[in-house]
């Protein structure tokens, strides 16, 4: 077996070295395009069409709700300290006692909502670590939306993992009191 031919101009190409700088580094920065991992900086690629509807459809129907209620802010990746990470979830929220006093840096508690929707460049195991990353900093509930299932997972820390189909609805259970969407209207064009 042979290793496939690279076109000529990925051969010129030299393949990027990882960006590596301390979190008080990046947090002193002004590089938005990019979520902060372990020491090494994760650009963050423009999302598709797809992912932008479904992402504005879950932030519509949470703003709706948080607003009405006015149980703090939803924002849509909006940096947030996560442990010894920076993450951009799709969507947040975060009540109005946990909200940061200054705006110009990543919020220093991470989201009590996360929502991830999976992209075609995510990896599972990526976005997976994610979501255990935002619950071991104090995260109580993630929302894993995916398009092709048109599923949310919902995990929870120390609670079983709750898998949402077309046909369910989720609910903001004790985080985003009140809130309830059918799973169906997340998905909608």
């Amino acid at each position: 077996m042979t290793s496939p031919e690279l076109h000529p101009f990925a051969q010129e190409m030299p393949l990027p070295e990882p960006i590596t700088m301390t979190l008080e580094e990046f947090l002193a920065s002004d590089l938005e395009e990019y979520e902060y991992v372990k020491g090494e900086l994760v650009p963050m690629s423009s999302p598709s069409w797809e992912h932008a509807t479904i992402s504005s459809n879950v932030s519509w129907y949470l703003q709706r709700h948080v607003r009405e209620n006015r149980l703090g802010r939803v924002v849509s990746e909006g940096g947030f300290r996560v442990g010894e990470r920076v993450l951009k979830p799709d969507v947040a929220f975060l009540s109005t006692a946990q909200l940061p006093e200054e705006g110009r840096h990543p919020s220093p508690a991470p989201p009590e909502l996360a929502v991830e929707v999976i992209s075609p460049t995510d990896t599972l195991w990526k976005v997976l670590e994610k979501a255990q990353a935002y619950m071991e900093a104090g995260t109580q509930m993630v929302w894993v939306v995916e398009s092709v299932m048109q599923t949310v997972t919902v995990y929870r820390p120390n609670q079983a993992v709750k898998l949402l189909m077309r046909g369910d609805t989720v609910t903001g259970e004790n985080v985003v009191e009140g809130f309830s969407c059918p799973v169906a209207d997340f998905f909608n064009k």
